[in-house]
């Protein structure tokens, strides 16, 4: 089998796995109830809560929320790679797609692919409410989009560490205690949703490395002046980054699996 062949018919193993974990979501409203409701409930909660006592009002807040609770869901939404995985490691699914002639990326790709309906939907619904409480993007639809899609594709991203997660943690608890901790670290030492000129100084400078801090200041752009800047090409960067190193182990984590 050459090349050419052999990449085609593992991209067709790929998509026959991504469309069975859309299938899976789509059958377990376990595993798809969280992207719904999670970022309608911190939305409302974050603003009612800080809009005041942050801007002055909830109007005021929004626009500096949105980014931050866009980023933070599409990170909750993605931490549910890692569990997904182990529950197919636990019910022996994986040791079945071991025996099969398929490459050993095929199961993990099908399923963080598969995983990006996961991602829109809890980036979508997060917009959706923030918008019901009266933000208006002042930007064209867009620029809107694309505001998304660099959330969504570091979300992907980051999919990756918690696929990692997946693999190597041994039960359910231990990967929803790790999922929460990566997320809390990202999104709370960042931007997302104080001004960084309000924190101690040593923690603007953990805050000023944060990958999510730039793509927090890249979104606000996006959304508010329409302009893609040098935060989002190193939110890009950081992705890419992220990938090349957590999908090599993911990869190998996943071929140590019995």
């Amino acid at each position: 089998m050459n090349i050419e062949t052999s990449n085609t018919h593992n991209l067709k193993n790929i998509m026959t796995m991504t469309h069975r974990n859309l299938l899976k979501t789509l059958h377990n409203p376990d595993n798809f109830g969280d992207v719904i409701m999670e970022p309608v409930i911190f939305t409302l909660l974050f603003g009612f809560l800080f809009g005041g006592a942050i801007a002055g009002s909830v109007q005021a807040y929004l626009p500096i929320l949105v980014p931050g609770i866009l980023i933070q869901s599409i990170l909750n939404a993605a931490s549910g790679s890692g569990q997904q995985l182990r529950e197919d490691i636990n019910n022996g699914v994986f040791a079945r797609f071991k025996t099969l002639p398929i490459a050993p990326i095929v199961p993990l790709a099908g399923q963080l692919i598969g995983d990006i309906f996961r991602l829109l939907v809890a980036g979508s619904m997060a917009l959706i409410t923030a918008f019901l409480m009266g933000w208006r993007p002042v930007v064209d639809l867009p620029m809107v989009a694309a505001a998304l899609g660099l959330a969504l594709f570091i979300g992907w991203a980051t999919s990756w560490i918690f696929a990692l997660v997946g693999l190597v943690a041994k039960n359910a608890e231990m990967i929803g205690s790790l999922s929460m901790m990566i997320i809390l670290v990202l999104t709370f030492l960042s931007n997302a949703f104080v001004p960084t000129k309000t924190l101690p100084r040593f923690i603007q400078t953990i805050v000023n490395l944060n990958p999510v801090s730039y793509t927090v200041t890249a979104i606000r752009s996006l959304l508010l002046t329409g302009t893609w800047n040098l935060h989002a090409t190193v939110a890009l960067l950081c992705g890419l980054l992220i990938i090349s190193i957590f999908m090599p182990l993911s990869l190998m984590a996943y071929q140590k699996q019995n």
